[in-house]
């Protein structure tokens, strides 16, 4: 008798078919668990959005050629600036204008300082045991008072003064090396910011830094791949277990793990014998500090909130940075008006000395740097909050439990606040000579960082590492695109959606050096 197996070639199939029957009964079950809730309820009136399919909700719409914060601000066009949009089992309201975000971040910010529970959060971090993901409480307030008095205020900022220096001459040496050939600035960029991060967290530099740096690198790929079944399907643990998503999760954090733990025995051990020689008192030291100081805190600090505050300095820092960086130098080589004033400023300012002195003088470049923001934020789609209560919002109903996410991207190119249509997506640096307006959280119109009580506290470390790379390579250097035959290139800049809105092609570009002298 002949037993007849499914092929290799129609095994997949068979797999996705039977986790899309599970996936049904799973969801038909919930659902008439629900109904039979909220009968008695009175009906909500919940914001407008697109038609859903059963299991996926609305996950069709987003999906085609135009990135994720594209698509969302296409469908605000139809639907409005508050959208509900149904993502698998998420309940998710989508902000895309100024006004709304008002209210999500001044109005009713409190009921929104709550993040989602994500099991790949929980694994990556702890527990959710660092700033961007804790929940909110008594915890995550210490954690937000450590950061903006003891890890990341202006002051400890400018102590990494002497690190930024030292490594943007160290970029700027590099380059002045490999004049007129093709420079890759894009890993140059985020070699400079992760080098600048690593000192400022670690101090001096070891070998495990490298295995760190590699593996925080392998972890924003697989954060973009599985986290969407963790967001999507918080439930469906089984889901998790068969697509590979937890697996695959607690795999990279236990590698992490193991890196992060020798550098802090090696820390503890170089404090320990003192042989920490380094005059900039380091993060990871301060850190190791309070968790010897058990009676000073509330909420005792541990090696493993230690680890998950690392994670997130680390990972914000070098990816904030430098995507800036890599689309403030494009911008600026693709409006070259814009570059050649930059650039005056910069040379003017800094003369011969060829120092970062001069930087708080720099108006034009912190406008530039604002207009590339408001173009590019780097976290198009801000990090989900999650509703404590239910409330309302422009005469909708948000339920407890409810997810929002704020447009970032559709809010800086809002034609309603920024000119008009054609000037809201044009890059003009001098709006921002022309109003007050700025990154810090009071202006909703332009929120690159975040605003209310989840705003990102390593603003001041991100800004003072962009303006003082940008500066000195628009200071020593001309740039180019690499020619196409006889004909000068054209600068590509399409957009990649990752864990940050980076480009998706790297940026290639000519270096031609500057003469200090031949140009006074």
């Amino acid at each position: 008798m002949e037993h007849h197996h499914p092929s290799s070639s129609s095994l997949p199939f068979f797999l996705f078919s039977l986790i899309i029957f599970i996936l049904f009964i799973s969801q038909l079950l919930k659902l008439l668990a629900k109904k039979s809730k909220v009968t008695s309820k009175k009906k909500e009136k919940l914001p407008p959005g697109p038609w859903t399919l059963p299991l996926i909700g609305s996950i069709h719409h987003l999906v085609g050629k135009s990135l994720p914060h594209h698509c969302m601000r296409d469908l605000a066009k139809k639907y409005g600036p508050l959208m509900h949009l149904k993502l698998g089992e998420a309940s998710i309201m989508v902000v895309s204008s100024p006004e709304v975000a008002k209210e999500v971040f001044k109005t009713h910010d409190i009921n929104f300082a709550e993040r989602p529970k994500n099991l790949g959060a929980d694994i990556l971090t702890y527990g959710s045991t660092n700033i961007a993901t804790a929940q909110y409480g008594g915890y995550w307030k210490q954690l937000r008072r450590i950061c903006s008095m003891e890890l990341l205020s202006p002051k400890r900022v400018s102590s990494f003064k002497s690190i930024r220096e030292e490594e943007v001459m160290n970029l700027i040496t590099w380059i002045s090396d490999n004049t007129g050939s093709c420079v890759n600035l894009s890993e140059k960029v985020a070699s400079l910011t992760s080098a600048i991060t690593a000192r400022a967290i670690f101090g001096e530099k070891c070998k495990c830094q490298e295995q760190f740096i590699s593996l925080l690198k392998s972890l924003g790929k697989i954060v973009e791949r599985v986290f969407v079944v963790f967001s999507l399907f918080p439930s469906h643990t089984w889901l998790h277990l068969i697509s590979g998503a937890k697996r695959e999760t607690e795999k990279v954090h236990k590698e992490f793990d193991i890196v992060i733990e020798n550098i802090i025995k090696n820390k503890i051990t170089r404090i320990k014998n003192k042989e920490d020689k380094s005059h900039t008192v380091d993060l990871l030291s301060i850190l190791l500090n309070m968790v010897e100081d058990h009676g000073a805190y509330e909420y005792p600090v541990t090696i493993n909130s230690v680890k998950a505050i690392v994670f997130d300095l680390y990972g914000a820092g070098i990816e904030t940075s430098s995507a800036v960086i890599e689309w403030t130098i494009s911008e600026l080589v693709k409006n070259p008006e814009a570059m050649a004033r930059a650039q005056e400023e910069v040379r003017k300012a800094f003369g011969t000395k060829e120092s970062s002195s001069s930087l708080e003088n720099l108006t034009y470049l912190k406008a530039v740097i604002k207009e590339t923001m408001r173009l590019h934020p780097p976290f198009p789609l801000l990090l989900p909050r999650e509703c404590r209560e239910t409330c309302d919002i422009n005469g909708y109903t948000i339920a407890a439990g409810s997810q929002v996410i704020v447009n970032a991207w559709a809010i800086g190119r809002d034609p309603n606040h920024w000119g008009g249509q054609e000037d809201a997506e044009r890059f003009r640096p001098e709006r921002f000579l022309e109003c007050s307006i700025d990154y810090k959280g009071c202006d909703v119109e332009f929120i690159p960082f975040g605003a209310g009580r989840r705003i990102c506290p390593g603003i001041y470390f991100a800004v003072s590492s962009i303006e003082i790379c940008v500066a000195q390579l628009l200071y020593y250097f001309d740039w180019k695109v690499p020619k196409n035959g006889d004909i000068e290139g054209e600068l590509d800049m399409t957009e990649y959606f990752g864990s940050t809105a980076r480009r998706k092609n790297d940026l290639i570009l000519v270096p031609i050096p500057w003469n200090s002298s031949n140009n006074n």
